[in-house]
């Protein structure tokens, strides 16, 4: 079993340290019902995922909604999820659903260890409330959202701009997807997926064998396994 002693961990966010089915991933499935009428599924949320390339939920949602043969610009798109996502009108958000992983001990004692970071494809905002709401910030002296970048993942962009002087080498990257997977491959960053429970089986073993070809060291069935990972 391969072991780690990095100087910085870096996490991405949906997925990995926030269960986002019911807030991100629900707001997918709305945004497509409301422009297509249909019912789409979770299961093909991971399809989409699986593509690459598709980091961005409003980008992978317009796509989905123009693939069902509805027209439909990215701003439009954006802006309707935006008001599922955050709520409207006296109705809470999806945003209300979520739920962290990490126990707050654990995230004391990697800070101990190391230096804690954060790469995600979330809007500066997006983050913002999630960490002010749980008063998690301080915990993570790196960050860099969607915001802060020219390029999105899968670009290693992000994953360099964290790293600044550091060998990468001396860094750890935990994501769930494939452009979390290549974004760290081209980083030359060692990558950890991370896969919870939900979705299919099939859905699953597809992810992971992904995952393993990019070069992932391990598919974690959540985040706290690094433990088992780490010298």
């Amino acid at each position: 079993m391969k072991r780690i002693s990095p100087e910085l961990v870096i996490f991405d966010v949906d997925g990995v340290l926030v269960d986002v089915r019911g807030s991100f991933h629900r707001t997918i499935l709305d945004t497509v019902r409301f422009f297509t009428h249909r019912r789409v599924t979770y299961a093909e949320i991971a399809a989409w995922k699986n593509r690459g390339g598709y980091n961005d939920d409003w980008r992978l949602s317009t796509a989905w909604i123009n693939s069902l043969g509805v027209k439909a610009k990215y701003e439009e798109v954006r802006r309707q999820s935006n008001k599922f996502y955050w709520g409207e009108k006296g109705r809470p958000g999806n945003v209300t659903r979520e739920r962290w992983l990490v126990p707050r001990r654990r995230l004391e004692k990697w800070k101990r260890r190391a230096e804690l970071g954060i790469f995600t494809g979330r809007t500066r905002e997006e983050l913002d409330y999630t960490l002010d709401r749980l008063k998690l910030k301080s915990y993570f002296t790196r960050i860099v959202t969607m915001d802060d970048l020219r390029k999105q993942k899968p670009d290693p962009e992000g994953l360099l701009r964290l790293l600044g002087k550091l060998d990468p080498r001396r860094a750890v990257y935990l994501g769930d997807n494939v452009d979390d997977a290549l974004s760290s491959k081209r980083a030359r960053v060692p990558f950890f997926g991370v896969l919870p429970s939900g979705g299919t089986p099939k859905a699953r073993r597809t992810r992971t064998g992904l995952l393993r070809k990019l070069g992932a060291i391990r598919v974690l069935d959540c985040v706290n396994e690094l433990e088992k990972y780490w010298l």
